[in-house]
């Protein structure tokens, strides 16, 4: 976000930061009180091994390239345009051969996937309470 606690914010004039060390795997977020919103960007050949969100349903766009997801066993490639719906505490794994960026959404608030809160999020009277940490 560009200035902490505006409403108003712009990732054009940022780096982003890289989720899992070595995996390839970067984004930028930004989020509220409920839900985070994040862009993902899958470097060619990129990896997330099986792991699952216990406290966080997540939505997935994909908005280009592709990327191979298992959830809960059954795998799809996913093309821009698709969507895939990851409910609380289910396993999934994500593998892009040729790289993709999507745009995912997060409920509540995963707080390993902000940055600098400060920065990152907009928090009105419950202060982030609902937010998670891993």
């Amino acid at each position: 976000m560009t200035d902490a606690g505006s409403p108003y914010a712009s990732w054009t004039d940022r780096d982003p930061f890289t989720i899992r060390a070595g995996s390839g795997v970067s984004l930028h977020s930004a989020g509220g009180e409920q839900v985070l919103l994040c862009r993902v960007v899958y470097e060619p050949g990129a990896t997330v091994a099986l792991h699952a969100h216990p406290e966080a349903e997540q939505v997935m766009f994909v908005a280009e390239g592709e990327v191979e997801m298992t959830i809960a066993g059954e795998t799809r490639v996913l093309r821009a345009g698709d969507v895939a719906v990851v409910t609380r505490g289910l396993e999934h794994e994500l593998r892009s051969g040729p790289g993709c960026t999507f745009f995912e959404a997060l409920a509540p608030v995963p707080l390993d996937h902000v940055e600098d809160p400060e920065r990152d999020l907009v928090l009105g009277p419950d202060g982030g309470a609902g937010h998670v940490q891993r």
